[in-house]
């Protein structure tokens, strides 16, 4: 691809990924708010009963990514062989038990991770408190104080690279999951057909989904073009938002790279579809019981995403793209621990449909 080596050539390795990640992410951000994209949502309608427009927003999103990704796959365009999710060593206890931990979180902080970065660049404040909450959490996750809990649960239950890849167990190949993205695509439009989704919303939902197969392409075309090692990677949040968070607090002069440039891209392409759609609006916390329940939610999910290797788009999207096991294992944790918490704290005996949304309240 000689366009991408000559910016590569003019602007550096660094910057390259940087600018990629912002322009994937801003496209990523505007998409998802547009589109309203949140699995939060998705699952307290399921929870409830209610297989409505939010069910078929994330499950276009969903589909899309497994089905794009595969193409590209087949295509020759892109390769797993050096994915993280798939090579590396993982953790079946801490892909289920922090993805029930991050399903908890995301219910108590009305949003998962990346809900929170776009309801946060459209003004709401109790998303952004939370939002860096969850960033400090991971930190400390990652290699802080919160680190040897964190290596301890993983430890309960390891597994090794090989034994990840799912389409390789199945021995169904990446047309096997082609088919199965196309399978979830017809259940999806089946519920966007049947729940009137607006026309919007398909593009958006189907265009979240197309760009985490973007971001596959992306750093795997620039792994095969770069002199330094650069890891193949998709959209995610735990991670790149702890990251960030260690730029902004450290002296200038680090190296850039692809989740330097992704947050802030989605932060920017959010806060534009907002501001284009007249939708910014400043909100803040309401009674004395809402801070608290925000902050252990944004705990909650800080610990469990780095813990599940993922957040609800870094596994329940971009590792579910890939097939990686612990991937799809993050995610039925983040499904059973969110249906859990919003039946015994949210649930109420009715609640209309159009009640169910993912805003923060």
């Amino acid at each position: 691809m000689p366009d991408l080596i000559k910016i590569i050539d003019w602007i550096g390795e660094d910057r390259t990924l940087a600018l990629g990640g912002l322009l994937i992410g801003a496209l990523f951000g505007l998409l998802a708010q547009r589109s309203q994209f949140c699995l939060r949502a998705a699952v307290v309608e399921v929870s409830r009963g209610q297989l409505g427009p939010k069910l078929a927003i994330w499950l276009l999103a969903f589909s899309a990514a497994i089905i794009v990704t595969q193409l590209l796959h087949l295509g020759g365009y892109f390769d797993t062989v050096n994915v993280r999710q798939l090579s590396g060593q993982g953790s079946i206890s801490g892909a289920f038990i922090g993805g029930a931990l991050f399903g908890i979180g995301m219910i108590l902080a009305r949003g998962c991770s990346s809900r929170l970065l776009v309801l946060a660049a459209n003004g709401n404040l109790r998303a952004l408190l939370s939002g860096l909450v969850f960033a400090v959490v991971a930190q400390a996750s990652i290699g802080g104080i919160l680190s040897p809990a964190r290596e301890a649960v993983s430890a309960w239950w390891p597994i090794g690279g090989g034994a990840r890849d799912l389409l390789s167990m199945s021995e169904t190949g990446h047309a096997g999951g082609l088919l199965f993205g196309l399978a979830w695509l017809f259940a999806a439009l089946f519920f966007a057909l049947r729940q009137r989704v607006h026309a919007w919303r398909w593009i958006g939902s189907i265009g979240v989904g197309a760009t985490v197969a973007l971001a596959w392409w992306f750093t795997f075309a620039m792994s095969s073009r770069t002199f330094d090692p650069t890891p193949v990677k998709s959209l995610s949040f735990t991670s790149p938002s702890a990251d960030v968070l260690m730029l902004v607090l450290s002296p200038p002069g680090q190296v850039l790279n692809f989740d330097l440039g992704m947050v802030p891209g989605v932060f920017i392409g959010s806060f534009l579809a907002a501001l284009l759609a007249r939708e910014l609006k400043l909100e803040g916390f309401q009674g004395a019981y809402s801070m608290p329940r925000y902050i252990l939610g944004a705990i909650a999910m800080g610990f469990g995403g780095v813990l599940a290797g993922g957040c609800a788009v870094g596994a329940g999207v971009s590792g579910a793209a890939i097939f990686a096991l612990t991937a799809w294992i993050a995610l039925a944790g983040m499904w059973a621990g969110a249906s859990l918490t919003d039946r015994l704290i949210d649930r109420e005996p009715a609640i209309a449909p159009n009640q169910i949304t993912g805003d923060l309240p």
